[in-house]
């Protein structure tokens, strides 16, 4: 697992997520993102960018989500302004490139 170092401080990880504790900020020209992972990088901020922008990052870390008879790994990244953006797999390597449209949530599977 690559971590990314970053230059600010960061707050304690929030505590894992249960079914409808996680509120999405979208509307006509914001959407979310969620990228799907394995517990392997529980803890590990993923940045995304807008396309063309690598300088613009934002980023959340990977928490459990915990669903009636399953835990899933996922960053959720709301708001983001509808467009592209890349998913950065550490500081230089892009992972992918998504699409994130206004009042939808978007998804990505880390691979």
């Amino acid at each position: 697992m690559t971590q990314h170092a970053h230059t600010h401080p960061h707050a304690p990880l929030p505590a894992p997520s249960h079914e409808g504790s996680v509120v999405l900020d979208i509307g006509e020209d914001t959407g979310a993102l969620v990228i799907h992972t394995g517990p392997e990088q529980d803890g590990q901020e993923i940045e995304v960018s807008p396309v063309g922008e690598p300088d613009r990052r934002t980023h959340a870390a990977v928490r459990p989500r915990h669903l009636p008879g399953r835990t899933v790994y996922s960053v959720v990244i709301t708001p983001l302004p509808a467009g592209e953006y890349t998913v950065w797999r550490d500081r230089d390597t892009a992972e992918a490139v998504v699409s994130v449209h206004g009042g939808g949530v978007s998804e990505y599977h880390w691979t």
